[in-house]
């Protein structure tokens, strides 16, 4: 077997942890938002009176609208149905997250990036990037629907 071919089976095994992979982000990654925005949702006042402390405006419909993003969000990721969609509003969240309750790790992400990546956020906000990017992967909802359309 010549070094090419083994590389190319190699290739071809790695391309197979593709969907698995993003299956797994989907799922951890999904059921956490959920639990965090759940958790924004049950605790609404003490979650809106934590916001005015970082100067949210309308801290009470600003943290129902988090908790309600997160919970759904997740649960889409979870299921990968409008994944890709799901993602965008989760990436706004979690902006909106580093901007208020981890500004000085937003503000350092260039000159001490290790505070930036150990913020709370930053591992949420990869795993969505993730699957803004990449897709859901072929074990998804998304994937089914999508492979049943029929050209126009």
């Amino acid at each position: 077997m010549s070094l090419r071919s083994a590389y190319e089976k190699f290739e071809q095994f790695a391309s197979c942890l593709q969907s698995p992979l993003l299956l797994a982000i989907r799922l951890y990654w999904g059921w956490n938002f959920f639990l965090t925005g759940k958790g924004k949702l049950l605790n609404l006042d003490r979650t809106a009176q934590y916001f005015a402390t970082l100067n949210i405006p309308l801290p009470k419909l600003n943290a129902a609208m988090a908790g309600g993003t997160e919970c759904l969000g997740g649960l889409l990721l979870v299921a990968g149905l409008f994944s890709r969609a799901a993602a965008v509003p989760l990436i706004f969240t979690l902006g909106v997250a580093y901007a208020t309750a981890e500004r000085e790790a937003l503000q350092a992400v260039f000159s001490d990036p290790d505070k930036f990546t150990a913020a709370t956020p930053f591992l949420f906000l990869f795993a969505v990037v993730i699957v803004l990017v990449f897709g859901p992967g072929k074990i998804s909802i998304d994937h089914l629907l999508n492979r049943t359309k029929k050209p126009v």
